[in-house]
């Protein structure tokens, strides 16, 4: 039975405001916007956004940026430790201007965790409020694409991607998509970072992951899994799924 979360009613406490919680598989976030800038960091587990009608995906190592008066909704497939950090309409001016899957650094996660352990929601000390100004300073820093997978219209690109969507568990190397393509692999790396912001192994690092977790939730056997996606063996592939999502499969599942 799904349960829903308190809504946040208001404006959140100035300048910006914290929370991490957990919370339990299928828990609904209905879908609503906020006069204020939103990040929201899955520590574990992966959270499934609806954002103006975009699938994003939030696990661990990647946040979901909303700017304020963003039309959103989530749903939690799984059990799922969670931080969200508010931040107030004047301070996002200079931070993404629509919504943004952002690569978190360490410094951004080390603040929200002492945060967590201190049960701190608001800073209100001149030392809480330098490091909330910190955190702030990262998000605008954060390395960022318009999605957890993005995908690209290029006409050497578009067409590798649209085959590894199909075939997700393809093991042919860029310098061999180049060569199918008539291209250099320099040139299809280039192509990679520009149009997607991500190197080619790391996008289909994420595909796989996306692949993994329809999977995982259909109940397919972790040992089929890694072989439907390429990996030599089950352990590879668990060792990449812990890496991303902070668990285990067969904890997730």
């Amino acid at each position: 039975m799904s349960s829903r979360p308190p809504r946040i009613e208001g404006d959140p406490p100035n300048p910006v405001s914290f929370r991490t919680e957990n919370y339990k598989a299928g828990t609904v976030f209905p879908k609503k916007s906020q006069p204020w800038g939103e990040l929201n960091y899955a520590i574990t587990g992966v959270a499934d956004f609806d954002i103006e009608g975009v699938r994003y995906l939030s696990p661990p190592h990647y946040a979901i940026w909303l700017p304020p008066e963003t039309m959103h909704g989530a749903a939690i497939q799984h059990d799922l430790r969670y931080a969200t950090v508010y931040v107030e309409r004047a301070l996002c001016a200079n931070l993404p201007d629509k919504p943004s899957t952002l690569s978190i650094s360490p410094l951004l996660k080390a603040i929200l965790a002492d945060f967590a352990a201190r049960d701190v929601t608001m800073p209100e000390t001149a030392e809480d409020l330098r490091l909330a100004q910190v955190l702030v300073d990262q998000i605008r820093l954060a390395p960022r694409c318009e999605s957890y997978l993005p995908i690209s219209d290029d006409p050497l690109l578009g067409p590798v991607l649209n085959a590894l969507q199909s075939a997700p568990g393809d093991r042919h190397s860029l310098a061999e998509w180049a060569r199918r393509m008539g291209t250099t692999e320099r040139t299809l790396s280039r192509r990679c970072q520009d149009d997607l912001g991500l190197s080619f192994n790391e996008w289909r690092q994420r595909l796989k992951l996306v692949a993994a977790l329809s999977m995982v939730e259909a109940g397919e056997p972790v040992h089929r899994i890694a072989a439907q996606l390429g990996y030599s063996n089950a352990s590879a592939f668990i060792a990449m799924f812990r890496r991303m999502t902070g668990t285990s499969p067969t904890q997730m599942r």
